[in-house]
């Protein structure tokens, strides 16, 4: 979940792919980030959630050629405007949350311009989702988040209609859909009315997940919009990431995790050959967190989220690292500022090592996404990033990257 988008709620995960979103903190102006410039010809799309904040001037001016992509809350506007201007090629999503409504007093102060799809206080009571005992269901971690009856009709109709009116009025390139959740245990332990158990309790949110997204994405796709899910834990469900990316793409938000047994989970299901696999017009958005979790070794995580979307590779491909958790500021990574080029094949994954790699006109990037350590080749000509000559074999520690430059 990308941070609870509200008046000064938000949260993002960093480096490579996009992550989950979460509570709420006071609002401070976040400070603008260090000025290292874009590369000439970037391997990888700059994304910026800008969801934990109205952005500041300085951060506006500073966005211009660094971010392809970025999200803002439905009522900056302007800040929108301001972006398009100085950067007419720029994308810019609006965010709006699938699964919850918001019953805090902020929601209001915005000329009823929501991070929802459906205004909690005049929703129709029966899509409030209900556990067991008849009580409504309120996201722990969130207070006054309120779960919706994603599968029923009624719901997905009014999100569909607001949203998409919404999105046309005011220019916006497309919708980011945040909490397209594959479970309900990360916000409450409730079973909803109607189900056995928790297991199908999350098999009813999955499916009308489904249900919402297909409509919603199509009665955008019509208007010319995209439509943006943030899908959770879709490597679980094979082909679940390729039927919600295919309105214009999908946003990884815990891109390169760390899994229980050291690996990275992205690699492990089908959701990364559905990424590969993902039409080069599509938006495929990644965050990873850099900061406050435990990684490999130092660096480790920008390096894999950073080689990461390297290897998917492409102009739709954006990603962020993220060093705080409530999208307060705009992230930058100075592997970004390399001039690796046009890649010059695709990603190929060594089936001895399962270490994936990708040469790029100005370098070359290898990801290990696997709990131990491997060695592997390296073309001629490369250099590190600092400038060493590199050697025939490098070797790629465990859940980590190697990114080599020609110079």
């Amino acid at each position: 979940m990308i941070g609870t988008v509200c008046h000064r709620r938000v949260l993002v995960t960093l480096v490579l792919v996009v992550a989950v979103l979460a509570g709420c903190g006071a609002a401070a102006a976040p400070p603008a980030p260090p000025g290292t410039e874009p590369a000439t010809t970037p391997a990888v799309c700059g994304l910026w959630v800008a969801t934990g904040g109205t952005p500041t001037d300085e951060q506006v001016r500073y966005a211009a050629g660094r971010y392809g992509v970025v999200v803002l809350n439905a009522w900056e506007t302007d800040v929108a405007r301001r972006l398009r201007a100085q950067d007419p090629g720029i994308t810019l999503l609006v965010y709006k949350d699938l699964s919850s409504t918001r019953g805090y007093a902020e929601v209001g102060l915005h000329g009823g311009l929501l991070p929802t799809g459906v205004d909690g206080a005049t929703a129709d009571p029966a899509w409030f989702a209900t556990d067991t005992a008849g009580r409504r269901i309120e996201w722990a971690p969130y207070p006054q988040h309120w779960q919706m009856t994603v599968w029923d009709e009624g719901y997905q109709r009014a999100w569909t209609d607001r949203v998409v009116a919404e999105a046309v009025r005011d220019g916006w390139d497309g919708v980011f859909a945040d909490n397209d959740m594959s479970s309900l245990r990360f916000y409450s332990d409730a079973v909803v009315a109607g189900t056995a158990d928790a297991a199908a309790t999350d098999a009813l949110l999955r499916d009308g997940l489904d249900a919402l997204v297909t409509r919603a994405g199509t009665a955008l796709a019509e208007r010319g919009k995209v439509l943006v899910p943030n899908l959770s834990e879709a490597r679980l469900f094979p082909g679940r990431w390729a039927r919600h990316a295919r309105f214009g793409g999908a946003m990884e938000e815990n891109f390169a995790q760390y899994g229980d047994d050291g690996a990275l989970t992205t690699w492990q299901g089908h959701q990364w050959d559905e990424m590969l696999a993902a039409p080069p017009q599509d938006l495929t958005l990644l965050v990873t967190a850099t900061a406050g979790r435990p990684e490999a070794r130092p660096g480790a995580a920008e390096r894999a989220g950073f080689a990461g979307a390297a290897l998917l590779g492409g102009p739709r491909t954006c990603w962020t690292p993220s060093t705080t958790r409530d999208y307060s500021r705009p992230e930058w990574s100075g592997y970004r500022s390399l001039d690796l080029g046009a890649a010059s094949g695709p990603a190929v994954r060594d089936g001895r090592t399962g270490v994936w790699t990708r040469g790029f006109a100005g370098g070359w990037v290898a990801l290990n996404p696997t709990a131990d350590d491997a060695e592997v080749p390296v073309p001629d000509g490369l250099r590190t990033v600092d400038g060493a000559q590199a050697g025939g074999t490098v070797t790629v520690g465990s859940a980590d990257a190697t990114v080599l430059v020609r110079r």
